[in-house]
């Protein structure tokens, strides 16, 4: 049953049950958002006439985060569509006493939960569906398009992390070591190499903006764990080989990545979780329909970046809308 969420405002929520594993038992949360309240400071972004009527969209996060850009519904209901995200197991309004944040040793386990989501959103009667991945969430969308073809219209990927940040060589490089460890320890954290920097630019209790519950996105993220890690090589690999999706797609990402050990005022306009270049030319591996839109001072959100990079997404966004959906 739908039930209110922690973000208030009309935002519903609603458990998803996935059954249940070692750990115990297992959810996914739909969040349902309102209908918004077209508003003055809207205006500079979007146009009067909808692109997205009869269209619903389900939008999955990425690592060490879950969903709480409701100025993104916003978006998506001005334009006509019903917007829903969901907070994958172990993630956010999912995570249960005794869970292991975000773990997982296979990205398609997820599709359950995907599956799950799509059910509880109603039926389709014609509708479109449009799904929106940010970073991990956008490579485990991606898995899941290639094999469910029939089931979606478009694919939106914000900083999808399609590829390990040194190169598809140096993922191959290190499978063999972390195959090892992932058979005998997969739950095993590994070397901790966020510094916090991107969760700085983003939370309103640093440098950022945006109200962000720390508890549910840690200052550092979750630990990394080799099971974890040797299931996103996994998927890293199976987009260098091509995943031949055939509905039209969008990436977005940031003109630039800064990844540094050491702090810098310009990361608050620049990608500092993965590198933007080696993504953009591993994104046309994944079909034959595929727009690459970089974004001028954008972070590894770009919907979380400040007001003119935002701005510029939003407009590209609704422009590539015009045409494909």
């Amino acid at each position: 049953m739908w039930h209110e969420d922690v973000l208030g405002q009309g935002f519903q929520a609603r458990e998803l049950k996935l059954g249940t594993d070692a750990e115990g038992d297992v959810i996914a949360t739909l969040v349902k958002a309102p209908a918004p309240t077209f508003n003055k400071g809207m205006r500079s972004w979007f146009r009067a006439k909808p692109v997205a009527a009869n269209t619903d969209v389900l939008y999955v996060h990425g690592w060490s985060d879950y969903f709480f850009q409701d100025h993104l519904a916003t978006f998506w209901h001005n334009e006509g569509a019903h917007f829903f995200a969901l907070d994958l197991r172990k993630y956010g309004r999912s995570l249960r006493e005794g869970q292991t944040p975000g773990y997982v040793d296979n990205l398609e386990t997820y599709f359950e939960d995907i599956d799950a989501a799509i059910a509880a959103m109603g039926p389709r009667r014609g509708r479109r569906l449009v799904l929106m991945g940010h970073s991990t969430g956008g490579l485990t969308l991606s898995l899941w398009a290639a094999m469910h073809p029939k089931r979606f219209d478009v694919l939106i990927l914000n900083s999808p992390w399609l590829e390990y940040q040194l190169s598809g060589t140096a993922r191959t490089a290190i499978k063999p070591a972390l195959d090892v460890t992932a058979r005998f320890d997969p739950k095993r954290p590994m070397p901790n190499i966020d510094f916090g920097f991107y969760t700085r630019t983003v939370s309103s209790e640093f440098d950022g903006e945006w109200d962000v519950n720390l508890h549910w996105r840690p200052l550092r993220g979750f630990p990394v764990r080799s099971g974890w890690l040797k299931a996103v090589l996994a998927g890293h690999a199976r987009v260098a080989s091509g995943l031949s999706i055939e509905a039209p797609t969008l990436v977005m990402l940031s003109t630039r990545s800064i990844l540094s050990p050491r702090w810098s005022p310009d990361m608050a306009r620049a990608d500092v979780a993965i590198d933007v270049n080696i993504v953009a030319r591993r994104a046309i591996n994944l079909g034959n329909n595929v727009t690459i839109r970089r974004i001028d001072d954008a972070m590894h959100d770009v919907f979380l970046s400040t007001n003119d990079a935002r701005a510029k997404a939003f407009a590209a966004l609704r422009s590539w809308l015009r045409g494909n959906l």
